[in-house]
C-alpha cells in the first residue's frame, strides 16, 4: 500500500490578508475563506488496499483529517503528510464523526453476518504509524441492540429470517444496518448536549412501500466508557446502551442503503444527509437532503409501514425536510442533486469538506475539496479558491 498525497494550502491568502488590512476591501464570503487560511483546499486520502472511502472526519483544533476506507483508518495532518492507519479488522467501518468534547472518533461498524451493528470508538491520540493495529490499540465498540432488531425482523412471519438479501419483505423499514454517523444537537433544539445521531442503511427494494423513510437514532454517550468493549470478531459482544435516545424518520423516498453521510452544520443549524440516489421512478431520487435543528418532531403516520394489527399506518416520530433546494412537485420532496455519499464535513462559516472516491480493488483513493456552500438548488456547493485583491 503507498501513500499518495496531493495538497494545495491557501497560504497565499495569508499575504492577502494583510494586504486587505492595509484597506482592500474584500466581500463577505472572502472574508470567511480568508478566516480559513489553516484549511487545506484540497487534500488526496493516499491510495490502499482497501475498500472505497465511507467517510470524512475534521479535527480542526489539533489539525488532522481521517478517512474511513472501510476495512482502513487513515490519518492525515493539514499539511498532506500521512500521520498513520489503523487496520485489522473485517467488518465495514463506514462514516466518521470526530468528538471534540473526548477527542475521539466515532464510526459506524457492521457484522451483518452476526447481526452485530457497533459504533467503533476510537482514540486516535496514539494512531502515530502506519500499520497500527486495531487488536492492539484503544478501539473500542459499542453495540447497537437497535439496530440489530429492525435488521434481523421476520416481518413476513414465515418463522425464517432471509439475512443479508434487498429483494426480501425481512428487515424492518428495510433496514440494512447503519452507516451515517454525526454529532448535534437533540432533534427540534438548535442548542444542548451534543448526542450522537446514527442513520440506518435502507436497502434499495422498489417492490415493498415500507422503506421510504430515513430512519435516525439518537444516543447520550456520555456513560458509553462504561459500555465499551474490545472487539473480538470471534465473540462479537452486545455491551451497549438498552434503548436509544430518540427515533425519527425522514420521508424521502426509498435510496440506496439509506443514510451514507450524516453531517450536522452549526452554522446553519442544520442537519445534512448524503445519499445513494434511489431507484424508485414516481420519486425524484435526489442525492442529499437537510432537515432543520429546530424542526419539530411530530409523531404521524409512516406511510407505507402498515401497522402491527394491520390497520392503518405505523406512528413514528417525523421530521420534516428543509424548506430549500430543489422540489419535485409531485411528492413536495426537497432536496439537491449534490454528491455527498462519501465524504460531507462542515467546518464553519459555510464551509464543507466534500469527498469524492475513485480507483478500483487494490487502489482505492479519496479527493476532498473546501466547498463553500451558495444556497443555489442546482449547485449548492463551489470551490473555495483563494480571494484576490481588487
Amino acid at each position: 500500500m503507498v501513500p499518495r498525497n496531493q495538497i494545495r494550502s491557501i497560504v497565499p491568502a495569508l499575504m492577502i490578508l494583510g494586504t486587505s488590512l492595509a484597506g482592500i476591501q474584500t466581500s463577505t464570503a472572502e472574508a470567511r475563506e480568508i478566516a480559513a487560511t489553516a484549511l487545506p483546499l484540497t487534500q488526496n486520502g493516499g491510495t490502499w488496499d482497501a475498500g472505497h472511502v465511507q467517510g470524512i472526519a475534521i479535527d480542526r483544533v489539533n489539525g488532522f483529517i481521517y478517512y474511513s476506507f472501510t476495512d482502513l483508518l487513515a490519518k492525515y495532518d493539514f499539511q498532506g503528510n500521512l500521520v498513520g492507519t489503523l487496520v485489522g479488522w473485517t467488518g465495514h467501518l463506514g462514516d466518521l464523526a470526530f468528538n471534540p468534547e473526548n477527542g475521539k472518533l466515532y464510526g459506524s461498524l457492521e457484522y451483518k453476518a452476526d447481526e452485530a451493528f457497533y459504533i467503533a470508538v476510537i482514540d486516535v491520540a496514539g494512531l502515530d504509524r502506519v500499520g497500527v493495529s486495531a487488536a492492539a490499540s484503544p478501539f473500542q465498540t459499542v453495540h447497537l441492540a437497535e439496530v440489530g432488531r429492525d435488521y434481523a425482523a421476520d416481518m413476513d412471519g414465515n418463522g425464517r429470517f432471509d439475512g443479508n438479501i434487498a429483494e426480501t419483505p425481512d428487515h424492518r423499514y428495510g433496514a440494512s444496518g447503519i452507516d451515517g454517523v454525526a454529532f448535534g444537537p437533540r432533534f427540534g433544539s438548535k442548542d444542548g448536549p451534543q448526542l450522537l445521531t446514527v442513520g440506518y442503511g435502507i436497502y434499495s427494494h422498489t417492490g415493498r412501500t415500507d422503506n421510504d423513510h430515513q430512519v435516525l437514532l439518537q444516543y447520550d454517550v456520555s456513560g458509553w466508557d462504561e459500555l465499551a468493549r474490545p472487539l473480538v470478531e470471534s465473540q462479537p459482544h452486545r455491551s451497549g446502551p438498552t434503548t436509544h435516545d430518540g427515533k425519527y424518520f425522514v420521508r424521502t423516498g426509498n435510496t440506496t442503503y439509506g443514510v451514507q453521510n450524516l453531517a450536522y452544520d452549526a452554522a446553519s443549524q442544520r442537519w445534512f444527509m448524503g445519499v445513494y440516489a434511489g431507484r424508485k421512478p414516481h420519486f425524484p431520487n435526489y442525492l442529499m437532503f437537510a432537515v432543520e435543528a429546530d424542526a419539530r418532531p411530530v409523531m404521524g403516520d409512516l406511510v407505507g409501514v402498515l401497522a402491527a394489527d394491520g390497520n392503518g399506518w405505523e406512528q413514528g416520530l417525523l421530521l420534516p425536510l428543509a424548506d430549500d433546494g430543489l422540489r419535485d412537485p409531485a411528492t413536495g420532496i426537497r432536496g439537491w442533486n449534490q454528491k455527498s455519499d462519501v465524504g460531507l464535513e462542515p467546518v464553519g462559516d459555510g464551509l464543507f469538506y466534500l469527498a469524492v472516491n475513485s480507483g478500483g480493488r487494490g487502489a482505492q483513493t479519496a479527493d476532498i475539496a473546501l466547498m463553500r456552500w451558495t444556497g443555489n438548488p442546482d449547485q449548492p456547493f463551489l470551490p473555495v479558491t483563494p480571494p484576490t485583491s481588487r
